[in-house]
């Protein structure tokens, strides 16, 4: 007996090896097995499958892929002041891969965890930067690590009204989450981008997003 296959992990999931056996979307691909490495909490998987390549050959080929759920995050914006409103948390996986001392700026993001994009944006938005979001606009839907990440992260924008100062002790913090809110104008965000000081991929594109599309678009942009 396996945990995660024919009985529960410790989140009280089984069948884990099932996932991915049945696609049939694409004719040149044939998964002929599904291995679970680890589901200590999110899923580790080795998938072995069959590709028809461009000139028609097959071979034998072999994936891992870490599911950890998908996602959504938002961009909290004020035209009035010309601001957004950030996060700043530790990220062990940027400070182990040579990040300076692992605290990154961020937009507020979280899993869905079950819940419509929607309704958990909105539920991280609270959780993350104390704030009260109305109905979200979405932005779009980005694969943000293709190549061994199966997460889908829905992006979202959102209008938030003025905060007195940043504030620190957000998050959950049972899951060990220390978060604190960081109010910029939106031009020293941008700026931020260009010198490193952001260098988180969801937060620099909902920024240029916000230049190029978005509530800080140049009214003259074509």
């Amino acid at each position: 007996m396996t945990a995660g296959l024919d009985t529960p992990d410790r989140r009280g999931r089984t069948g884990l090896d099932r996932h991915g056996r049945d696609l049939s979307g694409n004719p040149r691909v044939r998964v002929t097995d599904v291995a679970v490495l680890s589901c200590d909490w999110y899923v580790l998987r080795r998938t072995t499958f069959d590709y028809q390549h461009s000139d028609g050959h097959w071979s034998r080929e072999q994936r891992e892929t870490y599911d950890r759920g998908d996602g959504a995050t938002v961009l909290l914006y004020n035209t009035g002041r010309r601001t957004v409103l950030l996060t700043r948390q530790f990220r062990l996986p940027a400070y182990v891969n040579g990040h300076r001392d692992g605290m990154l700026i961020e937009t507020a993001a979280g899993l869905l965890d079950g819940d419509a994009p929607e309704e958990a944006i909105r539920r991280e938005a609270a959780e993350e930067t104390g704030h009260t979001i109305g109905t979200p606009e979405p932005v779009f839907e980005v694969y943000m690590s293709p190549g061994s990440v199966t997460e889908r992260l829905h992006f979202f924008a959102a209008p938030y009204d003025r905060v007195a100062r940043a504030a620190d002790g957000y998050g959950i913090a049972a899951e060990g989450e220390d978060i604190t809110t960081v109010e910029l104008p939106f031009d020293e965000a941008l700026a931020m981008v260009r010198s490193g000081d952001i260098a988180d991929a969801k937060t620099i594109m909902l920024l240029q997003w916000a230049a190029l599309d978005g509530p800080y678009r140049h009214p003259d942009q074509p």
